[in-house]
This record gives structure tokens, C-alpha cells and sequence, in this order.
């Protein structure tokens, strides 16, 4: 198994992230109808359809700007700098304590994405105005500084960001610290490749 390189296969078997791949307990799967509708309104948008991470990203000039995502209560495009759209009807969600930029746009059924199909498309022409703009992100405050192979990782994986955001403090600093020590981006991919089974059991990198 390993993560898909086709969009097409997304909406069939899922991403081959995890062992729930093509079988009907895949969350893509399960998501399948609202999330090809999503598709959609993202295509027509003119941006450029990829995968990263087996998910379908959206890219602008080659920027990340949306990725579809699919969860087991809901699926939805995340916004990569969503903290900068409109939303004056608060239809944007957080995506985690932890992860200050991005936005969920959740959904539940394909009904509601057509009911929602004018929201949708008005995040979709501010999120890509926000990009062609250059708007920079707020400045965030940490107590760290999260490497850039991890803080990229938090953006495009919900999964990964989701088992990130219920690890304790520490240990996600025993992973920062563990990866930021490497001074080759080869050498921080390889180890946060390597902690992911301690990350998604909810353990620090200390412990066994």
C-alpha cells in the first residue's frame, strides 16, 4: 500500500494513507458524493488539481490554497491561509489549537453543498484573491518554532494534524526539537517519517 499519485483514485479508494484503503471503511470512500461536488466548484475555479500527501490540493501559481479532506463525522476543503478569508457568517472552523492559518469548510451531506454552493464559491474567489495579492499571514507568537517539514505536514494532512493536536505539549516539543535537530530537510523528512507510528498512538518521542 502507499499513497495515491492519481486524483481519480482519491474518490474511489481514498488516500493509501492508513489500512482502511479501498475498502468501505475508507473515509474518502464514505464522503465519496460531497466531496466530487467540492471538486467541482474547486476546478471551475481555474486552479491547478494535485495530490500531496494522497490528498487532492489545489494550487495557485504553484502555491498550496485548498486540499478536500474527509474525516469519519465530516469532509470539507481546508484553506491553507484561511485565517484571512471573509467569514462573516462563520461557516470556518479552526482546524486545530495548534494550527493558526488554516480553515475547515466542513460538510456533511451532498445537500449541503448545494446549499451552501454560494459560500463555497465565495471563499473559493477570496481565498484565491488572498494568494494573488500576497497577503501575509498574522504573526503568531510560539514558544518554539515548528520546522517547515512539520509545519507543512500540519497543513496538508488532517489525519496527521488531527493525532498532532492531542499530544500533550511536551511531546510535541520532544518531535520538534527531535526533527528541527537535523540540519538536512532529507534528514527532518526521514524523521518525521520514522516518528509517525509513536505520533498517531499518541506517544512523545522519549517513549516506547
Amino acid at each position: 500500500m502507499g499513497m495515491i499519485s492519481d486524483v481519480a483514485d482519491y474518490f474511489i479508494d481514498g488516500c493509501g494513507r492508513c489500512d482502511l484503503h479501498a475498502t468501505d471503511a475508507c473515509k474518502a470512500r464514505k464522503w465519496s458524493a460531497p466531496l466530487a461536488l467540492l471538486r467541482e466548484e474547486l476546478l471551475a475555479s481555474g486552479l491547478t488539481e494535485e495530490v500531496k500527501w494522497g490528498q487532492p490540493t489545489y494550487t495557485l501559481n504553484g502555491k498550496n490554497l485548498a486540499m478536500l479532506y474527509a474525516m469519519k463525522e465530516h469532509c470539507g476543503i481546508s484553506f491553507f491561509k484561511g485565517v484571512l478569508l471573509e467569514d462573516d457568517s462563520n461557516k470556518l472552523s479552526m482546524a486545530g489549537p495548534n494550527t493558526h492559518a488554516p480553515r475547515l469548510l466542513k460538510i456533511t451531506s451532498t445537500k449541503e453543498v448545494e446549499t451552501m454552493r454560494p459560500f463555497i464559491q465565495g471563499f473559493i474567489t477570496n481565498a484565491i484573491k488572498v494568494e494573488r495579492e500576497g497577503t501575509p499571514l498574522p504573526e503568531v507568537v510560539r514558544e518554539y518554532t515548528l520546522p517547515s517539514i512539520l509545519e507543512e505536514r500540519l497543513l496538508i494532512d488532517p489525519d496527521f494534524a488531527s493525532a498532532w493536536e492531542v499530544l500533550t505539549p511536551g511531546r510535541q516539543r520532544s518531535y520538534i526539537l527531535h526533527i528541527g535537530g537535523a540540519k538536512q530537510e532529507k534528514t527532518q523528512q526521514n524523521r518525521l517519517q520514522k516518528s509517525l507510528p509513536k505520533i498517531y498512538a499518541g506517544k512523545g518521542f522519549n517513549e516506547y
